[in-house]
């Protein structure tokens, strides 16, 4: 029996055991909420989700192209519109996760209005955020059922038993958020805490990055500072008793290293003997060696093979590594973060280069040969001028005349229709797939988009609208092309969930009940 099925048969009982006071209860309206409303509390949402993403995660294992993407959300809206549009397109919303980003909560969602991704907006933004788009997508769950079991009360013959087949096997809209928990907001404690409110919300799967909370920097930014590893495995731990403590045994732990980017440390690491962890980080501090004699007051010194040395200190207080040690340092932080409790790892980038990416993960695979990535296909990267200059790079190895491109100048429109653009354009479309078989990428995600494509559509309109389009400006930019398009919320009532108000209207009240649509509902016209 199917799921709608049985609460059919088991709201039935209980209406027989209730008597005649249940009598205006209908078994099959209260099974057709029930099959609407399929994820009673975030709980069952983190453990639901957390097993799609081990089966996602085991399927790449067997097969790269089975390679997973999301895109940032920062509103429950947003989320909810992408899965609608991921149905519609492609049938299904396998291996297609959302991604809920630090920046866009610090942007878009702090009551102190927009903030820079320095981790100062409110921890519960995060967990709120959570709940907000898995309140969204279960939304959608509840619109689509209602309007399949519309379509069933008006379907005769085999056509009702088609529309009771899609009800029995509808695939819900709810799927994995991987959630962004900066740099855990504090101490390991604190990282805890805020991790166990956003499994509470939903969250299956919590990515934590390796730099100083209180001098947490967007990962494209300059000023990143890191910490030691057993630091940052204190947090990864934190956020592994925190999936355990609330029964998500399979969470995942994603383990972002920003030390590509980060040449600053606030701590020199704890060491015991020659070659532990805390020496190995401490390897890559930039020193100078000295005598005694040498010595001023309030250095800091260390013994480094029975040499004196002194690590170079700025006026922050803040010790720096040695240029050029990025991607050992990120290699070391992802081996270690994979042998001691994380599940992925991250590593955040300063450009899109396959080569780049997989020579790393090439030596991180050497010692944890499962390794996956989640991938930043950031908006902070500039696609075209850096695929163009990686084309015209190629071209230039192979000995091609390139007398009529300036390298620095490739994001030129007047170089759009040429076969440099085309064959960089070509590379972009395939960066996902290239990269998945090639440099370990298991997920891909785009931390900003919709936060860039509502900036985008906003003054498109704004430019039409309220120039000499006038209307016609939203007529011919919008509406018609949601109309065209298939565009669900063009019936915007529907979507807000008029109909199924008028469902439950018709539940509560029978025949009494005063409902929305109707000849006169202007919807109606869709």
């Amino acid at each position: 029996m199917s799921n709608f099925s049985n609460d059919l048969a088991a709201v039935a009982k209980l209406k027989e055991q209730h008597g005649g006071n249940w009598g205006a209860i209908s078994a099959d309206s209260a099974a057709r909420m029930r099959a609407q409303n399929r994820f009673q509390t975030g709980i069952e949402i983190a453990k639901y989700t957390a097993a799609i993403m081990r089966e996602d995660m085991a399927a790449y294992d067997a097969d790269s192209s089975q390679y997973t993407q999301s895109l940032g959300c920062w509103h429950g809206f947003i989320g909810q519109q992408k899965l609608i549009a991921i149905k519609k397109h492609f049938g299904t919303t396998k291996r297609k996760y959302l991604y809920l980003s630090g920046w866009m909560v610090a942007a878009l969602r702090s009551e102190f209005g927009p903030l820079p991704d320095q981790s100062m907006h409110e921890k519960t933004s995060v967990a709120a955020l959570i709940a907000e788009l898995y309140t969204f997508l279960r939304q959608a769950d509840a619109r689509e059922l209602g309007g399949l079991f519309r379509q069933l009360d008006e379907a005769q013959g085999d056509a009702k038993q088609a529309i009771q087949d899609q009800i029995d096997n509808f695939e819900t809209h709810v799927v994995p958020i991987v959630a962004d928990i900066d740099a855990g907001f504090g101490n390991a404690e604190a990282t805890y805490l805020m991790a166990k409110q956003m499994i509470e919300a939903g969250a299956c799967c919590i990515q934590i990055e390796n730099q100083v909370s209180d001098e947490k920097q967007c990962g494209h930014q300059d000023g990143k500072v890191t910490v030691p590893h057993e630091d940052f495995l204190a947090k990864i731990n934190a956020v592994r008793y925190a999936f355990l403590e609330l029964g998500v045994d399979d969470g995942v732990i994603v383990a972002r290293t920003d030390s590509l980017g980060a040449g600053l440390t606030k701590q020199i690491a704890v060491t015991r003997e020659p070659g532990d962890l805390g020496d190995q980080y401490n390897s890559f501090l930039d020193v100078e060696e000295i005598t005694p004699a040498d010595m001023k007051n309030g250095d800091v010194v260390l013994n480094r093979n029975g040499k004196l040395v002194r690590p170079k200190r700025l006026p922050s207080n803040l010790y720096q590594f040695k240029a050029g040690t990025g991607e050992a340092r990120c290699i070391l932080d992802s081996i270690t973060s994979l042998q001691n409790g994380a599940d992925m790892i991250w590593i955040e980038t300063e450009k899109p280069h396959v080569g780049q990416i997989g020579a790393m993960m090439a030596e991180i695979r050497k010692v944890v040969p499962n390794a996956k990535l989640v991938y930043n296909n950031s908006p902070s990267f500039n696609w075209t001028l850096n695929f163009r200059q990686q084309i015209f790079d190629s071209m230039s190895e192979s000995g091609a005349d390139m007398s009529a491109y300036d390298r620095a100048d490739l994001m030129n429109v007047c170089y759009d229709e040429t076969d440099l653009a085309a064959l960089a354009d070509d590379k972009i479309r395939t960066f996902q797939a290239d990269s998945a078989r090639e440099a370990g990428i298991f997920h891909h995600l785009i931390t900003l988009p919709t936060y860039h494509t509502a900036a985008l559509s906003t003054d498109n309109l704004a430019k039409e609208y309220f120039g000499e389009q006038g209307m016609l400006g939203y007529v011919a930019g919008v509406q018609r092309k949601e109309i065209r398009q298939g565009i669900a919320c063009v019936k915007h009532q529907n979507m807000a969930g008029s109909d199924m108000g008028d469902d439950h209207k018709e539940y509560f009240a029978g025949d009494a009940a005063l409902k929305a649509s109707g000849k006169d509902n202007t919807m109606n016209q869709f």
